[in-house]
């Protein structure tokens, strides 16, 4: 694994990096202070998974919450200026769940940027056609952000030549992908992927059959 990028003099991206924005982008806070960062999901997995790929120590904590079924969800905050202050650089800010638009992200990091956004808001789904019975498969982003979410269909139109579906619903924006182009994206997202929220994986994995084995292959 790579060692952690702001414990350089300068942040430089990497793959695991660009993840954990993703994360970041979906579940994530920054704080009034300019220093600390926090990661909240329903789901343990994920806070681990954040956690080790930025080698914190911190501890997941717990919380109550009447959002989550389980009536508690999981947290890691931790403090540092320099992360914060690299990420409002990349576009993220305080109170971004509104106000958040384009990001700058290279190319190059973009799909383990969209591998962390689709295991922190994203969904993976699937239903067979009434008429066809062949299975349809969608990948879905949330956002509530309308700038983000078309800044997001942009972006992957201009890697992968592909366009979502933007809806409106109340307090929210969704960009859906359906049938062949959800999966062309899972197989760009899944692609030398050391990283994901793994029951997110295995739904891809099942969907895509055989086809899996061709598009797997990791890269050391």
């Amino acid at each position: 694994m790579a060692e952690l990028a702001y414990a350089k003099k300068s942040i430089a991206w990497y793959d695991n990096l660009a993840y954990c924005v993703g994360l970041l982008t979906s579940d994530g806070n920054l704080s009034k202070d300019g220093r600390h960062i926090t990661l909240v999901s329903k789901d343990k997995e994920v806070i681990k998974t954040f956690k080790d790929c930025l080698r914190l120590s911190n501890r997941i904590a717990v919380k109550n919450s009447g959002f989550n079924k389980s009536g508690s969800y999981y947290y890691l905050q931790f403090g540092d200026t320099k992360l914060y202050r690299w990420l409002n650089s990349i576009g993220i800010h305080q109170n971004k769940s509104k106000t958040i638009s384009s990001l700058r992200i290279p190319n190059k990091y973009f799909f383990h940027f969209l591998r962390g956004l689709l295991d922190g808001d994203g969904c993976i789904t699937s239903f067979k056609h009434p008429e066809s019975k062949h299975c349809q498969i969608r990948v879905k982003f949330c956002s509530a952000s309308k700038d983000f979410i078309h800044w997001l269909d942009s972006k992957i139109y201009k890697l992968l030549s592909i366009k979502g579906s933007i809806q409106s619903l109340p307090r929210i924006f969704e960009l859906i992908y359906y049938k062949s182009d959800s999966i062309k994206l899972l197989k760009r997202i899944y692609r030398k992927a050391f990283v994901f929220l793994e029951r997110k994986r295995d739904k891809a994995r099942s969907l895509l059959g055989g086809g899996w084995c061709n598009w797997q292959t990791r890269e050391a």
